[in-house]
């Protein structure tokens, strides 16, 4: 969350070295996993993280913030901790109450160490090591919470200077807490505040990962001013996605000291990809950049522009948050899959009910091309019990009275044999919520 200096000479570096992608899990874990570049909970379902950070360090008794946010649709929060270096050490009493919270909640705890931001530039910020040193004197509680707690090492652990030990220092730190103990998914913060200009967590990122004996790392960039076009955007997480490693927006913003970032770009990209976010911040932002709140004095009934776009406008958590099925949710139905195999050249789509609240749900549908190529799709149904769409995306969709038409977008419509691509929408009911067949016809 700082700004950068000039990335004019900056040495791009080769590009990420291809790693072997592995399948999905087969069996539930015992906590989160990797596979294949995408992040899996104990019960082998893929999560993306749809949430918010919180300055749990600095507001304690804002515990009413993990309700507050869990209201508001989020499926993760990214809690802010202090190892006492720079800031008043959380307890061990203290991490134990913020993993409780997250779990009566039913949140994702992301837990990250504050005290390294900006090392090697900034007066005071610790070391990796360092940060390792209380993670591991937090062993007995974060001990048996690998299916809701992920681990993030340290906060943009270095500044714009002198940050060519990143990926050395990270692999060292990923060993020993992994010889210490913590079989947790551990994150891995960017360089230079987080953004990366020098590309150096990009183009080593490979090396990270294959130093983690568990092979469970994810990797976080944080957007800001560097990350203000949309293809600055796609270009750096595309590059993750190519190489067949897990990366997540673990920070951004919609304005910033050092650019505008692109947040729409931001949130269009990770929905379409499959890419999880947290957004900066919920409340209790200084410094000048009080323009970051989600939220007016952690009051959730008053969110900012920042707050409305994040949890309810397009590609926003409202839209696209699943929560995490470690706790214990009924998955929704979803209609069966097809009993033949779809023709040559065509498609076939599935309907399923993401989320549902009173007098409202979530819905997907999954658009899937048949033995040959497509280069566009046409989805319909008829709702049978009066529901209604509202509001959708990745799709150009229409309704008339109880029949709806989706049809492809410039961007999703040319699939190749056997590949799918999904869109989403919000729709209204009223005393039932049955599942439309769904046909589909390909172009």
């Amino acid at each position: 969350m700082k700004t950068r200096l000039s990335a004019a000479g900056a040495t791009v570096l080769a590009l990420l070295v291809t790693v072997l992608a592995f399948g999905q899990p087969a069996h539930a874990a015992a906590g989160f996993s990797v596979a294949g570049g995408k992040l899996y909970d104990a019960n082998g379902a893929e999560f993306i993280m749809r949430g918010v950070n919180h300055a749990h360090t600095w507001y304690p008794q804002q515990t009413s913030s993990f309700a507050d946010v869990k209201a508001l649709g989020a499926n993760t929060v990214r809690v802010v901790l202090s190892s006492g270096d720079r800031w008043t050490r959380n307890t061990n009493a203290d991490v134990a109450n913020v993993i409780s919270l997250c779990k009566t909640n039913r949140l994702i705890c992301v837990l990250e160490v504050h005290d390294t931001t900006g090392y090697g530039e900034q007066s005071g910020a610790i070391t990796l090591d360092r940060a390792v040193d209380y993670w591991l004197s937090l062993a007995d509680v974060l001990a048996g919470q690998e299916r809701y707690v992920i681990v993030n090492i340290g906060n943009e652990p270095y500044g714009n200077q002198n940050y060519g030990s990143w990926a050395t220092d990270n692999a060292n730190a990923i060993k020993r807490l992994r010889a210490g103990g913590l079989t947790h998914t551990i994150m891995v913060d960017a360089p230079n505040w987080g953004q990366d200009w020098s590309f150096t967590m990009r183009d080593n990122a490979a090396s990270v990962f294959a130093a983690d004996p568990a092979r469970n790392t994810v990797f976080s960039i944080h957007m800001y001013g560097v990350f203000d076009t949309a293809a600055e955007i796609s270009d750096y997480l595309g590059r993750f996605r190519t190489a067949g490693l897990p990366i997540v927006v673990g920070e951004f913003g919609f304005n910033h000291s050092d650019g505008n970032p692109d947040e729409d770009a931001i949130l269009a990209y990770s929905q379409a990809n499959g890419i999880g976010w947290l957004g900066w911040s919920w409340s209790g932002n200084g410094g000048g950049v009080e323009y970051l709140d989600l939220a007016t004095n952690f009051n959730p009934a008053s969110l900012t522009d920042w707050g409305q776009r994040l949890f309810n406008g397009v590609n926003g958590i409202r839209q696209t948050a699943r929560e995490a099925t470690v706790f214990g949710g009924t998955p929704p139905p979803t209609t069966p899959p097809p009993t033949t195999p779809p023709p040559s050249g065509g498609c076939t789509a599935t309907y399923t009910v993401t989320n549902q609240w009173q007098g409202g749900f979530q819905g997907e549908v999954r658009v899937t091309a048949g033995a040959r190529a497509i280069t566009g799709w046409t989805a319909g149904w008829t709702f049978a019990n009066g529901q209604r769409v509202t509001q959708s995306w990745n799709v150009a969709l229409t309704s008339s009275g109880t029949t709806v038409t989706a049809r492809n977008t410039d961007y999703n419509g040319r699939l190749a044999a056997g590949a799918s691509a999904s869109f989403g929408f919000l729709g209204s009911w009223t005393g039932t919520n049955s599942l439309p067949a769904v046909s589909c016809t390909a172009s």
